[in-house]
């Protein structure tokens, strides 16, 4: 049994090592982004970090703080991108996750939300710096619409 499963982790790594990676898919990346809501009219700033799990599997996290005219608000996402991935167009991604929002009236009590995410996005993955623009859907109790876009730094391969 020892022999079979060397054999397996041996075949694993040998077969691991010939497929073809995507070197900047592979990575770690961080970086800063904008985001506008769009129902809500909120320009936020935040960041976001790039995860690899499998290839072309990303754990996205991001962080945003919108500036409404009274009070406060914020977002956290926890998603998962997918790199859809071809010779001519690896630069798309769809994804989806959960949403954690919440809002503070200048007078009042706080509100948070947990709902869903969908999103679609395009980034370069050229050089160590990758421009990115994303659309997310917010959906559940009060659905709305964001607009991103922003800087990711590689970390390291």
């Amino acid at each position: 049994m020892k022999t079979r499963s060397t054999f397996l982790v041996l075949a694993a790594l040998v077969l691991a090592g010939s497929v073809p990676a995507h070197a900047q898919t592979s990575a770690l990346h961080l970086g800063p982004r904008l985001s506008y809501n769009v129902d809500a009219e909120m320009l936020g700033v935040g960041a976001q970090l790039g995860v690899p799990v499998a290839r072309q599997l990303e754990f996205n996290p991001s962080f945003d703080i919108f500036f409404p005219d009274q009070g406060s608000s914020w977002a956290l996402n926890m998603d998962l991108k997918y790199r859809v991935s071809s010779e001519l167009r690896n630069w798309l991604y769809v994804g989806g996750g959960l949403n954690l929002s919440g809002n503070k009236p200048d007078r009042g009590e706080s509100n948070t939300r947990a709902r869903a995410n969908l999103l679609a996005g395009v980034e370069s993955l050229r050089g160590n710096v990758h421009p990115f623009a994303e659309l997310r859907a917010i959906l559940g109790s009060g659905s709305t619409m964001q607009l991103s876009a922003g800087l990711n730094f590689t970390l390291g391969h």
